[in-house]
């Protein structure tokens, strides 16, 4: 056998290359894999999930309601553009919009009464008039019961609600009475597209040709009426087109020539005029809804940020061991970043579809709302709560993990090194600023989301601030609270508790800071839904105004409330209604040229409905001055009005009503909820009477059921109108129960929210506190004063988070009710006290939960595992 046979027949040498370590994406697959079966994510990531449900419920909700709004609006105002007058339309518009090539078409709306004949029973009933062009509509289509989609009525023709042939008991085919003319019923409405919602509109629609307006000889000198010319850069029954160029141009050209003409009462119509009588409240309710949102967010926040310290803390070990093996320091930072990218993409995603879901729950909930059906969901929103749920785990989880990565290998036989540092600062500013900009557009406004971000901000720092200051109390008593006789009366395990808290500053700042913020949204979000929900329900109790009379005159008044009274009707509002024009402030004469916003331009154009009264009105207060009864040269004045004309106390005012020029000084301003169904109006003369100027009566009463007032009424005195809005106002009510059922739906969302963070609040103390029974116990102290020492500690913690939120929440609802929702609120000083008992008896539920089975663990085990620091 020769040498190379021999070396031949050696075996090989296994290679001593080390195994090749596994991919980071591999990596960070089976530790998101292994800390889901753990428990170690389901916390953070259930956070996340709530919050990006509810940001995605309210933002898909705003989104298609924006998109409805954007797609109907040439729908609601019956055109591309349109000019409404209390006088005829000025040709000169007439002929700019023939100019520059637009379809137009001229209408008028008035109230009237349309009887039937003595032959068919002789009925009457208020009507809302409103005579068209042949071109009529423009935009959208009305539809008639028959399914008929037709324009304007054929000369001779009316068409009608149904409750017009209900009221005055006629059928289709029948000829009714307006005015001077017989008009034969064509039709009845089902749908039409531009029909508003002023308080004309709360009457049945009665529409005829423009040609047969003459004949009813209703229009007169001094008649109220409003007219509309409607103008469209296409012709009817093409297809909505964006608004073109010549539609630009005549809306520019038609402002210059109102302001140059001095035209009064002529303005350019907007969206929101077209909007539904419940828009303060649909606003109300959308700013609601985003300031939940917002809070959910901010509460997740504070639970990843908890949470996600917790999961550090018990993952420094592992990271050791990673760095024994020889895993860099980049490869542990990048696997544990997409880990945490994975587990906020996963959440997310849930969020999205929850919020999917729960807004599909609150387009059900507020369909009384909604006349036509909405545009499908798009994108944003989800684009929005994916941004949303990844900034909350990147921006706030991921911090204190990637100082694992920095953990030194000598932590596996050292374990009083590699401890946790306020480090990752630059992730955490990216993160806060990318959250920070998610709640601002979420917002929509910037007081909403300043005073609430803002103001979670800087309450975290006082309830940091506070908590610091308590725990330097606690310091102090503590060293004497075991000496002399007097402690011989405290209980052994109120003394260990409260040792315990002082002797861990930190430790009981960021808990009290937690518990508070979580606090504080609860407490919020339960008064501000508490007092709005109570605004709302205050405006049209059961037993609201559903009958208002107009026309009344004077010498009729006293015969009037002998009938009403004499009805059953107890409570009721009459008040003398005077028509003036505002000419002068301060003797500078008005006009609308010297304003730029468009609502006081309408203002100052219109007619005001004034009043006088010895007594302020029940449903008025007075937020400035003084209400002086008979003043001579006193006016009040509405805050609303006030604040749109720029108004203030001291100013003259000067008003012509029917050539009188009447002037007073303003001396009170009032605050008056215009959503009520009461009698309001925006000048009150403090005076019992004012003989010398003309004036007709109002009054608002509900009326008895069953009753047969209205016809009594009609009879006994010919002259007035009475407004029956009963059917309004049941809808109203209807509306009102849906959008509180949609707030209350989004504010079950977010009472879980708070309670994820109470429980990621306690539960980030597990590990500490079971390190710290575990010695108690093994030196000697029992598993029932241990119990008694962490019940007293929760409830002390709660108790004092419990109150410092309370005081905040009480300071940030009034900033929120008084600048974002715009309704009366009223000081609660029990509220602190309530929120004290309600965070002490939270918390210690949050810890039951949280920490059950920590008296439980073995201590031989506790001990083996805790580290030596």
């Amino acid at each position: 056998m020769n040498s190379s046979s021999a070396v031949s027949a050696v075996p090989p040498m296994p290679s001593l290359q080390p195994a090749r370590p596994p991919h980071v994406l591999r990596m960070a697959w089976r530790q998101l894999w292994r800390d889901w079966r753990a428990g170690e994510l389901r916390l953070l990531m259930l956070a996340v999930a709530l919050a990006v449900a509810a940001l995605c419920a309210v933002s898909f909700l705003s989104d298609r309601l924006e998109q409805g709004l954007r797609r109907d609006a040439a729908q609601l105002i019956g055109g591309d553009a349109v000019l409404l007058a209390d006088q005829p339309v000025p040709q000169a518009l007439q002929d700019l919009a023939q100019e520059l090539g637009l379809t137009a078409t001229l209408s008028a709306n008035f109230p009237s009464m349309a009887r039937a004949s003595e032959a068919q029973g002789g009925r009457n009933r208020l009507v809302a008039v409103k005579s068209v062009g042949a071109a009529y509509p423009l935009r959208g289509q009305l539809l008639l019961a028959d399914g008929r989609r037709v324009g304007a009525p054929k000369p001779g023709e009316v068409w009608v609600d149904a409750a017009v042939l209900d009221s005055l008991q006629i059928r289709l085919g029948d000829s009714l009475l307006l005015g001077d003319a017989s008009l034969k019923v064509g039709g009845v409405i089902v749908t039409e597209p531009d029909r508003g919602a002023g308080f004309l509109n709360f009457a049945p629609r009665l529409m005829l040709a423009e040609a047969d307006l003459a004949a009813t000889a209703l229009i007169q000198p001094g008649s109220r009426v409003t007219y509309r010319l409607a103008v469209a850069a296409l012709a009817r029954g093409e297809q909505p087109a964006p608004r073109a160029q010549a539609v630009n141009q005549f809306v520019e050209r038609a402002k210059a020539l109102i302001a140059s003409s001095a035209w009064r009462g002529v303005r350019l119509d907007s969206l929101d005029s077209g909007r539904p009588e419940m828009r303060q409240t649909l606003d109300r309710a959308t700013k609601f809804l985003k300031l939940v949102a917002m809070l959910s967010a901010l509460l997740a926040a504070v639970a990843v940020a908890l949470a996600a310290r917790d999961f550090a803390g018990r993952h420094l070990d592992d990271c050791a061991m990673l760095r024994v093996l020889g895993q860099a320091q980049r490869r542990i930072a990048w696997a544990y970043s997409i880990e945490f990218a994975l587990a906020g993409l996963t959440a997310s995603l849930i969020g999205v579809l929850l919020g999917l879901g729960l807004h599909f729950a609150f387009v059900g909930l507020l369909s009384g709302l909604f006349e036509v059906s909405l545009p499908a969901p798009s994108f944003w929103p989800a684009t929005l709560g994916l941004g949303l749920g990844l900034s909350l785990l990147m921006g706030f989880g991921l911090p204190p993990v990637l100082q694992l990565a920095a953990v030194p290998a000598l932590r596996v036989i050292r374990r009083d090194l590699g401890g946790l540092k306020a480090g990752s600062t630059l992730v955490l500013v990216a993160g806060v600023l990318g959250f920070a900009g998610i709640l601002m557009v979420l917002a929509g406004e910037l007081s909403l989301g300043l005073i609430a971000a803002g103001g979670f901000a800087l309450a975290l720092g006082l309830f940091a601030g506070m908590a610091w200051l308590a725990v330097r109390v606690l310091k102090r008593w503590v060293p004497l609270s075991g000496q002399g006789a007097a402690s011989a009366a405290v209980p052994r395990w109120l003394l260990l508790a409260t040792r315990q808290v002082a002797a861990r500053p930190g430790f009981a700042v960021v808990q009290v800071s937690s518990l508070a913020v979580g606090l504080l949204a609860l407490a919020l979000l339960v008064l501000l839904r508490t007092d709005l929900i109570d605004s709302w329900l205050k405006a049209t109790p059961a037993n609201a105004p559903d009958r208002f009379v107009i026309n009344l005159q004077g010498d009729q008044v006293p015969a009037f409330r002998t009938q009403i009274e004499g009805a059953g009707v107890k409570t009721y509002d009459l008040f003398p209604m005077i028509r003036g024009r505002l000419l002068s402030i301060n003797d500078q004469t008005v006009k609308p040229a010297m304003y730029k916003d468009e609502r006081a331009q309408r203002l100052v154009e219109r007619e005001f409905n004034l009043s006088h009264s010895a007594e302020l009105m029940s449903h008025n207060s007075v937020v400035q001055g003084q209400w002086v009864v008979d003043e001579a040269d006193g006016l009040s004045v509405e805050q609303g009005l006030a604040e749109t004309l720029g108004l203030k106390l001291g100013d003259r005012l000067r008003f012509d009503v029917a050539g009188l020029p009447v002037e007073g000084r303003i001396t009170s301003m009032r605050k008056v909820d215009w959503s009520s169904m009461r009698v309001n109006f925006f000048v009150l003369f403090p005076r019992k009477t004012m003989a010398d100027l003309p004036a007709s009566w109002v009054s608002a009463f509900h009326a008895p059921a069953e009753s047969s007032l209205d016809r009594e009424l009609s009879r006994a005195m010919p002259n007035l109108t009475v407004v029956d809005v009963s059917a309004q106002l049941k809808q109203v009510q209807s509306v009102l129960n849906q959008v509180i059922q949609a707030v209350q739906l989004l504010f079950g969302f977010t009472l879980a929210t708070g309670l994820v963070v109470l429980l990621a609040s306690v539960g980030s103390t597990r590990e500490a506190r079971t390190r710290e029974f575990a010695l108690m116990r093994a030196l000697g102290a029992s598993s029932q004063l241990l119990a008694r020492v962490q019940r007293a500690e929760l409830l002390g913690v709660g108790a004092l988070a419990g109150f410092l939120a309370g005081a905040v929440a009480v300071l940030l609802g009034a900033l929120l009710a008084r600048f974002v929702f715009g309704f009366a609120w009223s000081l609660n000083f029990w509220v602190p006290l309530f929120s004290m008992l309600a965070g002490a008896v939270l918390a210690q539920l949050a810890g039951w939960w949280s920490l059950r089975g920590v008296l439980r663990r073995p201590v031989m085990q506790t001990l083996r595992e805790a580290d030596t620091q």
